[in-house]
């Protein structure tokens, strides 16, 4: 077996190129697997703005930035082979994506002689999960596990072991104390309230009404997460309008943004990346879930199932990815009363 050449050094190409949550996802599973076998040399190729995610890795996990606009098409992809070949001489190839790209290369790199494995990502099983009637409404099996499951067929076993992207301890805020008060008693609330698709995303205006009601408990402070001018303006009208709310969006980068939630006591967010982000912090996260469902298989790295905020709908889930239109037209998935998460909240931080 594979597993037998322990003793000589191998090259794993790892490719996984989207998106911003099942990047994170692979932190984890990677981190663990570079532990287990520092004998060998494991390489993540992916977009080159998803790197921010590995900081702290394992020396013998590196990360590829790759520029996909400069490999567009079978010639293209066949240049980027060309490339990863000539720099790595890989022994095996792992895809995490199993999208036309993604099997395009594996195709050339089996071509080579090269062993490749790919993630089963069940689809069948998530067609019936999502149908409109008769939902087969059973745990699929996690996304982390189809990970670990391309490596153990390579002959590479291993245990997650994976706690933080800080290890035991947290990151380094000492930098932020202009825009950030001394933490004292307080409890440290993040909120994200924004995802990508309509389907994953909490009316804003029932935030407001978490938010106001949040800022009438003795010993919280709220600071805000996102990305982009709209986002901010609505951060800015809440710390306008309520006290102990700070944005953050805008303040710093990825990375600073990954040490302060390190301090957070929870961070309440979608089904989206922040959810997973807080993961590699090792931050509690309370979820909202509307169209997508936590049975999908994509709940955050050791976030529980009793943290995940949603109303038992025969509809839903109705989508995997939160990208479809609801058919009733109202989303009515999203009607969570505010007062029931303010109230989750409260006993999570033990206000």
């Amino acid at each position: 077996m594979e597993q037998a050449k322990n003793n000589v050094q191998r090259t794993i190409l790892i490719t996984r190129f989207s998106a911003v949550g099942d990047i994170a996802m692979t932190v984890p599973m990677l981190y663990s697997l570079a532990a287990t076998y520092p004998q060998h040399r494991f390489v993540m190729v992916s977009r080159k703005r998803f790197g921010q995610f590995f900081i702290n890795a394992p020396r013998n996990l590196l990360f590829r930035g790759v520029d996909l606009d400069n490999y567009k098409g079978a010639l293209g992809l066949r240049r980027l082979y060309k490339e990863l070949s000539a720099e790595y001489s890989p022994s095996a190839f792992a895809d995490l994506h199993d999208v036309l790209r993604t099997k395009i290369l594996r195709m050339f790199f089996a071509l080579a002689d090269v062993r490749t494995e790919h993630i089963l990502k069940g689809r069948i099983e998530k067609r019936r999960l999502t149908r409109q009637c008769n939902k087969h409404k059973e745990p699929l099996t996690s996304t982390f596990e189809r990970y670990r499951d391309v490596f153990t067929r390579l002959g590479l076993p291993f245990e997650p072991r994976f706690v933080s992207l800080f290890g035991s301890g947290r990151g380094d805020i000492s930098d932020f104390s202009d825009t950030l008060p001394p933490k004292g008693t307080d409890k440290w609330l993040g909120i994200a309230p924004f995802a990508r698709h309509r389907g994953k995303i909490y009316p804003i205006e029932l935030m407001r009404h978490v938010v106001e009601q949040l800022t009438k408990q003795k010993g919280i402070k709220i600071i805000c997460f996102g990305n982009g001018a709209e986002e901010e303006l609505v951060a800015n009208s809440w710390c306008r309008d309520f006290d102990n709310v700070i944005s953050f969006i805008g303040k710093s980068n990825f990375g600073g943004e990954l040490r302060l939630i390190s301090h957070l006591d929870a961070m309440l967010c979608m089904d989206s990346a922040n959810m997973h982000i807080a993961s590699l912090v090792n931050t509690p996260a309370l979820s909202i879930w509307g169209a997508t469902s936590p049975l999908a298989g994509f709940l955050g790295w050791r976030q529980r199932e009793e943290d995940c905020i949603q109303l038992p709908l025969e509809c839903r889930p109705c989508s995997i990815f939160g990208d479809k239109p609801c058919r009733y037209g109202d989303y009515r998935c999203m009607n969570i009363p505010p007062q029931k998460i303010v109230d989750i909240i409260i006993k999570k931080l033990q206000l």
